[in-house]
């Protein structure tokens, strides 16, 4: 194509300036692909030979184009024959061939690469010679074990994947955190995490905005997240924590490092922390009884041993501990008999003052249902009016009450509260209460036996 043809139908020449040459032009897109390139006529003379086969092979395009064949300079004489008859089929095939051979760089040393050659076609259709393309083998290797871990990691990982832009949105995401997510595998993509997660979303945020400014940390990150739940319309939430490290992606195309983004890899380790967890408060709560029962070994008085005992309870436990004891033959009714300050926290303490007049409990009360029950009784509300109705502090959203019993017979009830800034209590609370109640019943016991109301 001439240079007037060319600035007749482009805009980026005007009709007198002059263009670049097709062979200009041919050897500009030879000398910028990624890949080695030569060709062969049809007689096996080297017509084009690229910069990056004179990086490969040391020879430059002067020294090689115009040989016939690699003999005597890129191949062994033994090897010759072989390679370039292997190479020149491809012009009486159809398709690509692919083929491995050993070649000789310019210093001595040989190499081994992997080449696909085509044959071209004349302006007849018939054979005008040879195109082939080659990398080092161990380059094409790489490259293609390259994108096989890609495939696995988007395809069956035991680790969730997901490629986050720029603007941390996900791009891709794999099946294992399309699930661990509970969406779909493209419901996700071009959306805010946000969406799904309802906590921790900044922290997350944070650390792959982190990663895109300063690179990957040098350790795997623990977050904490909620998820919100698909199934429940929305509605429900599941806590989660993950093991997540980041990688920072970036073009290896660009001069300079140009982000794409974060590769976020992350594993579901909420079991094992959960496990974790409950094993670090088994061991603490041991303790705490372990140095209640040492203390309260030394009290003379056994009511001050019993509140010995709350108080060591209550530490990384409750906010708020009462006691109340049965009256006579009137197991229903209450009297308040020690409580820790409905203000600031603050060790329990008797109560004086009070003329052995019944706690006034609503019927329903969670303590005269622990009464009934002889068992432990969890509750937890969210009105402003909840706590005041029920005669505990006003800042109460959970409670625990559990029934103190010893020699067979009951002797009240010790209720442990917690505010808003503390989860509703569970079953392994309910047992480590229980488990406080029976210290206290017996000192409480014995207080009375030895000084009978």
């Amino acid at each position: 194509m001439s240079a007037s043809r060319i600035g007749e139908t482009t805009d980026a020449f005007g009709p007198d300036e002059p263009g670049p040459g097709s062979d200009d032009l041919l050897a500009a897109l030879l000398d910028g692909m990624d890949a080695a390139l030569c060709a062969f006529d049809a007689d096996g003379v080297i017509t084009h030979w690229n910069r990056e086969a004179e990086r490969i092979l040391g020879w430059t395009a002067e020294e090689a184009v115009g040989r016939v064949g690699f003999a005597g300079w890129a191949a062994r004489a033994a090897d010759a024959d072989e390679v370039q008859g292997r190479l020149m089929s491809a012009m009486h095939a159809p398709g690509r061939q692919v083929h491995e051979f050993a070649l000789l760089r310019k210093d001595g040393g040989r190499v081994l690469v992997r080449t696909q050659s085509a044959g071209v076609r004349g302006a007849e259709g018939k054979p005008a010679g040879v195109y082939c393309a080659f990398s080092e083998v161990h380059a094409q290797i790489d490259l293609e074990r390259a994108i096989a871990l890609s495939e696995a990691l988007f395809d069956d990982a035991s680790w969730g994947v997901v490629l986050v832009d720029v603007d941390l949105r996900p791009t891709v995401v794999n099946a294992h955190a399309a699930r661990a997510l509970g969406v779909g595998r493209t419901a996700l993509l071009g959306r805010p995490l946000g969406e799904l997660v309802v906590q921790g979303v900044e922290e997350l945020e944070g650390a792959l905005q982190h990663v895109l400014a300063e690179g990957a940390p040098p350790a795997p990150a623990e977050l904490w997240v909620t998820l919100r739940r698909a199934e429940a319309g929305g509605r429900g939430e599941r806590r989660r924590c993950w093991r997540s490290g980041f990688l920072r992606l970036a073009s290896p195309l660009a001069e300079e490092p140009v982000p794409l983004g974060v590769g976020w890899l992350f594993q579901d380790i909420t079991e094992a922390k959960a496990a974790e967890q409950e094993a670090a408060q088994l061991r603490f709560r041991g303790n705490q009884l372990h140095r209640a029962g040492r203390a309260a070994a030394e009290c003379e008085d056994p009511m001050e041993a019993a509140l010995s005992y709350l108080d060591f309870a209550l530490a990384g436990f409750a906010d708020h501990a009462l006691v109340d004891l049965t009256v006579g033959d009137h197991p229903a009714r209450l009297v308040r008999a020690a409580a820790t300050p409905s203000g600031a926290p603050g060790p329990c303490l008797p109560v004086t003052g009070g003329a052995g007049i019944p706690v006034p409990y609503p019927s329903g009360h969670p303590a005269l249902q622990c009464l009934d029950r002889l068992g432990s009784v969890r509750a937890s509300g969210g009105a402003q009016d909840w706590a005041v109705q029920r005669q505990w502090p006003k800042d109460t959203v959970h409670a625990l009450c559990t029934v103190l019993r010893s020699r067979g017979r009951t002797l009240g009830v010790a209720t442990f509260l917690r505010g808003p800034s503390r989860s509703a209590f569970e079953r392994p609370d309910a047992t480590y209460a229980e488990n406080i109640a029976v210290r206290v019943a017996a000192a409480i016991d014995l207080a009375q036996v030895l000084k009978p109301a």
